[in-house]
């Protein structure tokens, strides 16, 4: 299965409470958090919804 490293580049202070509780689900609390996650539609639903907050790459 494919995989993606994501990175948190943008601080998570003053975002939507949803954007944050997004972004802890990926596993991502301060900037320079990176994880790998499986890419499935789920993950990708995620990123697509805090795009502007995260780098994502092939893993």
């Amino acid at each position: 299965m494919e995989q993606v490293k994501i990175k948190l580049v943008k601080s998570l202070i003053g975002r939507k409470k949803d954007h944050i509780a997004t972004a802890h689900s990926l596993g991502l609390k301060k900037i320079g958090n990176e994880k790998i996650q499986p890419k499935n539609k789920q993950t990708e639903g995620k990123i697509a919804k805090i795009n502007y907050l995260v780098e994502v790459e092939k893993a």
